[in-house]
């Protein structure tokens, strides 16, 4: 089986995507890159995760042919598949419709640094692409363009797109977007949010940095 500790890994984050309740149903997708042969192993589109095997994860290049697995590929694939060919330092993508981030995708805003771990994603502020449809080459590209340097950005109506060197990253900086994005709607019920300036998120982002350089 080609790219099997891939697959395997996709298989696991894809069955925490219910779990942990940041995208109901499969409405989420999950993938992981290998450089060395320049393929992506994906979760399949439509499938429950609770019933997902290694097997049923999809191989592909970077071209969208499929090298290997009989299902479908996620509609999102063109979305990650435009993340590796855009940035070599990205092995993972993780897109969710994790509700307080979406909250926020829905109403268009962008994520301010309300909270350090923000810095996670390598920008000060995590913002929100404009809305194309599911699946679409406009939406990929409109992604990518919005992440910029970073490692994430909301995607309008509809939800979450995190990155990262590699799975673990990536699943992190799901999980912080969604609990910066929840901090940001609570102070914003109740007042107004102080928020940690670019110095500030500078010097935090610097030292996220510094310790993915040494794993």
């Amino acid at each position: 089986m080609r790219l099997q500790t891939e697959r395997e890994q996709v298989v696991e984050y894809c069955r925490k995507l219910g779990a942990s309740g940041l995208s109901p149903g499969t409405s989420g997708n999950v993938s992981v890159f290998d450089a060395a042969t320049g393929l992506m192993a994906i979760s399949p589109s439509s499938m429950d995760y609770v019933l997902l095997g290694a097997a049923d994860v999809v191989v592909m290049d970077l071209s969208a042919a499929v090298a290997e697995g009989a299902r479908r590929p996620s509609t999102e694939a063109g979305m990650h598949l435009a993340c590796y060919r855009a940035r070599p330092d990205i092995g993972a993508v993780v897109h969710t419709h994790s509700p307080q981030a979406t909250t926020l995708a829905v109403l268009g805003w962008d994520l301010p640094a309300v909270h350090y771990m923000l810095g996670l994603s390598g920008e000060a502020t995590l913002r929100c692409a404009p809305y194309h449809q599911f699946g679409s080459a406009e939406l990929a590209a409109a992604a990518v363009d919005t992440m910029g340097a970073g490692y994430a950005c909301l995607l309008q109506n509809h939800g979450v797109l995190a990155a990262g060197p590699d799975i673990g990253h990536a699943w992190a900086l799901a999980e912080q977007i969604e609990y910066c994005a929840g901090l940001y709607l609570r102070a914003r019920a109740m007042g107004e949010p102080r928020i940690l300036d670019d110095e500030q998120m500078a010097a935090v982002i610097a030292r996220f940095s510094a310790y993915l350089a040494q794993r």
